[in-house]
């Protein structure tokens, strides 16, 4: 048997991504679609694979040298895409001696082929189109004969009751007589004409797995149920017992979900999927121009590498089931669903601050381990925005990005940089003199803390990279979701002071560096919280901003050092400002 794999297509609904990486070569836990067809088809007994190319075909023609079935395989290059009817015709001297199966390269299934064409060779259809029912793209009307065959008799059916093509079709080579003579046309042309005379046949299979991938949200809900399958060892018949939901998200770009299937016992199993988006290099802006996260390619690189140093340093970190670096997807064993935040929430109502310290106790022990043990081994290659937390990253990404995202952009305030760049000099300086370096999270707030099994686990530590444990401590106790009181923060900075076996001066270098620290740190809040407020309108986030900036004022009065003067001036003139100004914002 032959085949014709159609692959030439521009996938127009795939853009901005498929003008880099043409749409068949798209993956699914980490296999391009394409392989997945060639693959069935080489189970059912095709000797050869015809595939056309025409958008990107280097790539294709890259990848099918490259295979192992190579020999069986064989590119034809359409100059001018010939569409579907007329990439078949253009074959006609390979595939008029036998039944040849055409099929899309785009899309996913589980269909039998060689019950495909053994109904086909059993009628006298031109063509056996595999169909199956979803509402999206309906449009066949398929009739049960009295002796048991399915006939197309047109394609203009209602979605309630008509059936959908799935992309795969069983072909006699009696087609060529009733194709054009142009060289370009549609095989669906071809088959609406023929449908009155009851040539066109349908094969409706009982139970199977179809997905189109031809959009970025059905590539990517499809790519996490593979992934979800294959962690939990189904096959893709069986992917309707993989429920997969979304879970509540941050500020990040990013996208969040639980996948469950039930057990042999009837238990449910789980894990949580990241969603990074498609990460194809230089799309991330064209995907996005708002964004102001790292490339989302440099993102699950940085993710999966970092994570899995961190596993193998014993680190609490959600052990990294799989993903598929291109989909974006990356599945974490599931955690449950108990942040810090909800747990201090919960001693806050019935006043349990001695609760509270020990809770934050376990988690300083476990972020001093994070640093050290993390630190030992790592490599800045992995790193997905700076190699280490270092003066010119104070300065752009936490100083500058208060300037620009919270004071002119949330607050419209005149404020131009020249005039602050003194202090924010002072402050990275200080923040760096006396670092206790090792691997720094970099967000190391309530909301990335998880609490399983009566210990504290990291998530979301794809920006780690090396730095000072001070800023981590300081994003954990001046953190805006629980607000610690200041006697708090006190008691647990001394406990981290003690931990780490630090005494007298160098407990003292320790401490500044923490103030510091809690500086850039409070910067850098500022900003995500006007940014996200205003361009990625999250309103929710504009709660947190009255506090934080007080918390700010409060930390430049305490230091009333002389180069913070001019900021501390501003930070004042911003805080009455704030009521108007937040009310237009909300």
């Amino acid at each position: 048997m032959k085949a014709l794999v159609l692959a030439a297509g521009f996938g127009t609904r795939l853009a901005p991504y498929t003008r880099i990486l043409p749409k068949p070569l798209f993956t699914l836990n980490a296999r391009p679609v394409l392989d997945l067809a060639i693959e069935r088809l080489l189970a059912c007994g095709c000797t050869k694979i015809f595939i056309n190319t025409h958008h990107l075909a280097q790539q294709i023609q890259d990848h099918v040298s490259a295979h192992p079935h190579r020999e069986t395989l064989e590119t034809v290059y359409e100059p001018e895409i010939l569409d579907t009817g007329g990439a078949v015709a253009n074959l006609r001297a390979h595939l008029e001696d036998d039944d040849f199966f055409v099929v899309n390269a785009d899309i996913v299934c589980d269909l039998d082929l060689s019950q495909l064409m053994q109904i086909h060779k059993g009628s006298n259809a031109a063509a056996t189109l595999a169909v199956h029912n979803d509402i999206r793209f309906n449009k066949l009307k398929v009739v049960q004969e009295t002796d048991g065959t399915a006939r197309v008799a047109h394609f203009k059916e209602p979605a309630e009751t008509g059936m959908t093509f799935t992309g795969i079709q069983a072909v006699s080579p009696a087609i060529f007589d009733h194709m054009p003579d142009t060289p370009i046309f549609s095989s669906i042309d071809v088959y609406k004409r023929l449908c009155p005379e009851g040539r066109i046949h349908a094969f409706v299979p009982e139970d199977i797995y179809w997905q189109d991938i031809g959009t970025p949200d059905s590539y990517r809900s499809t790519s996490r149920k593979f992934l979800a399958g294959r962690i939990f060892k189904c096959p893709p018949s069986e992917f309707k017992s993989v429920k997969i939901a979304r879970i509540a998200g941050d500020g990040s770009d990013r996208n969040w979900f639980r996948a469950s299937a039930p057990e042999d016992d009837g238990e449910q199993r789980s894990i949580v999927i990241s969603d990074h988006g498609i990460c194809l290099k230089d799309t991330a802006a064209a995907a996005d121009p708002k964004s102001t996260q790292p490339d989302p390619l440099a993102q699950i690189q940085a993710f999966t590498a970092i994570g899995s140093h961190l596993r193998q340093r014993q680190v609490a970190v959600p052990e990294v089931l799989g993903y598929d670096t291109l989909s974006g997807q990356v599945a974490l064993a599931d955690l449950g669903h108990t942040h810090l935040a909800d747990a201090v929430k919960k001693r806050s109502q019935s006043n349990d601050n001695s609760g509270i310290k020990t809770l934050y106790q376990q988690v300083i022990d476990a972020l001093i381990i994070f640093s050290r043990e993390g630190h030992r081994g790592f490599n800045p290659d992995w790193t997905c925005q700076t190699r280490s937390y270092s003066k010119p990253l104070i300065l752009d990404l936490e100083c500058r990005y208060f300037i620009n995202a919270f004071a002119r952009g949330y607050m419209e305030a005149d404020a131009p940089w020249e005039t602050y760049a003194a202090a924010f000099e002072h402050i990275a300086d200080n923040a760096l003199a006396y670092g206790f370096t090792g691997l720094m999270h970099r967000d190391c707030q309530s909301k990335n803390i998880m609490l399983k099994a009566g210990r504290p686990w990291f998530i979301d530590f794809q920006s780690a990279r090396t730095g000072p444990l001070q800023y981590d401590l300081a994003s954990l106790l001046i953190d805006p979701y629980v607000t610690l009181p200041d006697s708090i923060q006190a008691d647990l900075l001394d406990y981290a002071v003690e931990r780490l076996g630090l005494s007298g001066k160098k407990a003292a270098q320790f401490c500044h560096s923490y103030t510091y620290c809690g500086l850039t740190r409070n910067l850098q809040m500022l900003g995500a919280f006007g940014f996200l407020t205003r361009v990625k309108d999250k309103p929710a986030f504009a709660s947190y901003i009255p506090a934080a900036l007080k918390d700010l004022h409060l930390r430049l009065n305490s230091l009333d050092e002389a180069p913070l003067a001019v900021l501390n001036h501003l930070v004042e003139n911003l805080l009455h400002r704030l009521p108007a100004r937040h009310m237009t914002q909300i």
